[in-house]
């Protein structure tokens, strides 16, 4: 008697739907070349242009799931009771881990990985794209020509780069390689994270700002690149809106929640910030929120639909990554070699 095929579920793939708004699993070629026989592959459920990321439905198709692969989809502790009996392992395509509840799966037995630096410098190259964009007031200057607003003279002063503070919330992977380009364009950097000392910093050319309130208070420029975390949740709220230098930009490349929208609103109506670039959301589309939507509104914003991360390598990338480490403990026994293990 044959044994029985290992079972993995991709929730929400969004690579994997099809010119026709469908799933289609033969856009699986690299899970295919990887997976071959050995693994049974199958997709989340997609309808209405939109994954199905909860409720009964998504816990009738993760029942039995031997691995399960997810990209938004929330794994909580209910959904792990459900998982727990087959599950051995759970990877994020992605950078983060805000959600995947760690101690749950961990209690449970179940590994837990992500792809930390896989879009690293599609992120660094999209944060400094909106900063441009907002700098060079790209956007605004584009509407208008195509309204048939012809001006040069009356558009509103650029600054001169050179001259101007460039702020890093968050020197990680990322905040790295934003600190490398930004030192391209602007005159002096600095970051606030209480976790890099300061000769790390010091050997990127970046000061260290002891407090948050402090980097925004005389920069020219806050660019995000925190993790969200219980910690992190808000972390650019009001209080430290309220100190912010007059005139600069807020960029948020990071998770929707680090940054909290009424206090940009906030900031945007009273004229104090000069401009907002942002690509992550909460909820995802902006659109969705009321204040968001009167964020959107305003001729010194410049958002993007969460794509940051995407490039044709940065897909192909993970989807390789996540899918040799699936491998890898489905039926070599091994833990993950990379991001964090429950």
């Amino acid at each position: 008697m044959s044994e029985t095929k290992p079972r993995v579920v991709y929730t929400d793939p969004r690579w994997a739907v099809g010119p026709n708004g469908k799933l289609d699993l033969e856009l699986c070629d690299i899970e295919r070349e990887i997976y071959g026989e050995a693994i049974a592959l199958e997709l989340g459920i997609y309808e209405n242009g939109r994954f199905v990321t909860d409720g009964p439905r998504l816990v009738e198709r993760l029942r039995g799931a031997n691995a399960v692969l997810v990209l938004r989809t929330q794994i909580n502790a209910p959904l792990i009771d459900v998982l727990a009996p087959t599950c051995r392992v759970v990877g994020r395509q992605g950078v983060g881990f805000d959600n995947l509840d760690l101690p749950e799966l961990e209690r449970r037995g179940i590994f837990a990985f992500n792809v930390p630096d896989y879009c690293t410098p599609e992120v660094s190259d999209h944060a400094l794209a909106l900063i441009l964009a907002l700098e060079r007031r790209i956007a605004l200057q584009s509407a208008q020509v195509r309204a048939g607003v012809w001006t040069t003279e009356g558009a509103p002063a650029q600054r001169r780069l050179g001259n101007l503070t460039f702020g890093i919330v968050g020197l990680g992977r990322i905040g790295h390689e934003v600190a490398r380009k930004a030192a391209v364009f602007y005159g002096s950097l600095q970051a606030f994270d209480p976790y890099v000392p300061v000769a790390e910093m010091a050997g990127l050319g970046v000061r260290k700002c002891a407090t948050l309130e402090g980097l925004v208070a005389t920069s020219d420029v806050v660019s995000v690149h925190a993790p969200l975390s219980a910690e992190t949740h808000w972390l650019i709220g009001r209080s430290v809106l309220r100190a912010i230098k007059e005139g600069a930009l807020l960029i948020n490349t990071a998770r929707g929640d680090l940054v909290e929208p009424e206090a940009v609103l906030e900031v945007l109506q009273s004229g104090r910030l000069g401009g907002y670039g942002s690509d992550v959301f909460t909820p995802e589309d902006p659109n969705e929120d009321p204040i968001n939507r009167r964020i959107l509104a305003f001729d010194n914003v410049v958002v993007t639909p969460h794509t940051a991360f995407r490039s044709a390598d940065s897909i192909r990338s993970v989807r390789r990554r996540v899918s040799e480490e699936i491998r890898r403990v489905l039926l070599d026994s091994e833990p993950p070699r990379f991001g964090r293990l429950a």
